[in-house]
């Protein structure tokens, strides 16, 4: 089911979830998140090489974004044992825990939208 939003409804929504993030101490940057997302919504296998590719950035900027999110445990990296020079991102329990939140958060606060 489909819905629509009025352009003051979509800022409004993004503008809470961000707000309620940063109460929350959750400071994901926007590549971080976009990164994040990419991981547990789509299907697995992920590398930095395609993450890269996806985004439109070099593999150096998505290799300091994991290293970020890898010290908060949202992801972890490991080698490709059929290709070594791959490095294969994986989920983590965390990660699935903070997604189901921010999941959490853009339903109760689209419940809140005035019409």
């Amino acid at each position: 089911m489909p819905v629509e939003l009025r352009a003051y409804q979509s800022l409004k929504l993004w503008h809470d979830v961000h707000l309620d993030l940063v109460h929350q101490g959750e400071d994901l940057s926007a590549r971080q998140m976009a990164i994040l997302l990419t991981i547990y919504l789509e299907p697995p296998p992920h590398t930095v090489r395609g993450l890269a590719k996806k985004l439109g950035v070099t593999k150096p900027v998505i290799t300091r974004a994991l290293d970020t999110m890898g010290k908060l445990d949202l992801v972890s990296r490991r080698r490709d044992e059929a290709d070594r020079r791959n490095v294969i991102i994986q989920r983590t329990v965390a990660g699935a825990l903070a997604v189901e939140r921010l999941g959490d958060i853009i339903t109760a606060r689209a419940k809140e939208l005035p019409l």
